[in-house]
């Protein structure tokens, strides 16, 4: 395959932002030309300086709908992530773990005016990803464009680059993408109404004022849909086959970047079997510490939020597992205790390896959880990223 390897390094340098989210990229672009650039962590990306050309997220703000499910250009960097469990409508034993995100990010706050069609100022990267849960596999593919010439954008209506869009329908959101082992189609509808997290939807990421992004998600979106393997040699069922599950939407918009002390992040993301969410992140210092503005949202069966300091919960690693083929080694099972909720949970993969080793390396999978909310038996499911535990450079021998 190729790549419009201009494009792909400038995102790549620029893609520094205080996001809780990395950037995975396999061989596979929209614009052709030039060699992509490798071998970069996401510390190191998200560690770049932010363009104080751009806005800044300083204060609470208004949430407007559906306006702000469009695009922020005062603002150099966003992102639309979902993220969900499925599972075979025929046989619901069979599980499957999907993540479908979009970013954008603006290039030089300074960058003069053109008038070609091809001109932008605007970056599109998609990242699209699948956890085969039944036979083990595990999917990751990409694609990058310019906002120009009809090759990505967003509105309020849709979200592309090329044929991967998350586009507006009477009742939620369809999301297509395909790579060039399955084709994936899901339909979305939230059950529940959006949570703005953080501070009103104010997410901070370090201590410095306007590192902090916009943040709010849905957090139990109905995702019904289907699924087709494009090769017989997948060795997969008759397809297409039809699919039921939930999922998560997070939206984040920023100008910002890493503080230097911080070399990644657990992020967290589940969905109570009791009809609640619970979102999670702790930023990881160099020193082995947790940031103190790590924190998270507790969300009732009825919608209603409640904000959880750094001081509120526990995240403690059980087990590890080591990539046979990076040589890092992730947690790969975790004990999350949220005292005063009186919430004891144990969160494991579905599978060990959902690794995305492409352009840059991280771990982000589907999870199941089992454990107590006081005395009552609780499960759930969800999904985990873990970023800066180590980058394409650090490899095993083959």
């Amino acid at each position: 395959m190729r790549y419009q390897g201009a494009v792909l390094k400038i995102l790549l340098r620029t893609l520094g932002v205080g996001l809780l989210l990395c950037g995975a990229c396999s061989p596979r672009t929209s614009d052709p030309s030039v060699d992509a650039q490798q071998g970069q962590s996401v510390a190191e990306a998200m560690s770049a300086p932010a363009d104080q050309g751009f806005a800044r997220a300083l204060a609470p703000r208004a949430f407007v709908f559906p306006q702000d499910d469009g695009p922020h250009l005062d603002f150099q960097t966003e992102w639309w992530y979902y993220t969900g469990n499925l599972q075979d409508a025929q046989n619901p034993q069979q599980n499957y773990g999907y993540q479908l995100t979009i970013f954008r990010r603006a290039l030089q706050s300074d960058m003069p005016e053109r008038t070609s069609d091809w001109a932008s100022r605007q970056v599109y990267f998609a990242h699209f990803a699948f956890s085969d849960i039944p036979r083990q596999r595990f999917f990751a593919s990409q694609r990058l464009s310019r906002g120009a010439a009809g090759l990505a954008g967003a509105s309020p209506q849709r979200v592309w680059i090329e044929d991967w869009q998350i586009q507006r329908t009477a009742e939620g959101f369809r999301l297509q993408a395909e790579d060039d082992a399955l084709r994936l189609d899901l339909t979305v509808q939230s059950q529940k109404p959006e949570v703005l997290q953080g501070q009103q939807g104010l997410s901070p990421k370090s201590s410095q004022p306007g590192n902090a992004s916009y943040y709010y998600s849905r957090t139990r979106l109905d995702t019904r849909g289907t699924l087709t393997w494009k090769s017989e040699s997948n060795a997969a069922p008759t397809l297409p086959l039809a699919l039921t599950g939930l999922s998560w939407l997070d939206r984040e918009w920023s100008t910002s970047a890493l503080a230097p002390e911080q070399v990644g992040w657990d992020w967290f993301s589940l969905q109570l079997d009791d009809q609640r969410e619970l979102m999670l992140y702790q930023l990881r210092r160099q020193d082995g510490t947790v940031d103190p503005v790590s924190s998270g949202t507790l969300i009732a069966a009825d919608g209603r939020t409640t904000p959880l300091q750094a001081t509120d919960f526990r995240i403690v690693p059980l087990e590890y597992w080591t990539s046979p083929q990076t040589g890092i080694r992730y947690p790969s099972q975790w004990r999350l205790k949220v005292p005063a909720q009186q919430l004891d949970l144990t969160v494991t993969p579905r599978q060990a390896d959902q690794e995305l080793r492409l352009d840059f390396t991280y771990w982000e999978g589907a999870v199941t959880l089992k454990g107590q909310a006081g005395k009552q038996p609780l499960t759930g499911q969800g999904y985990v990223e873990l970023t800066g535990y180590g980058d394409r450079t650090q490899r095993a021998p083959r």
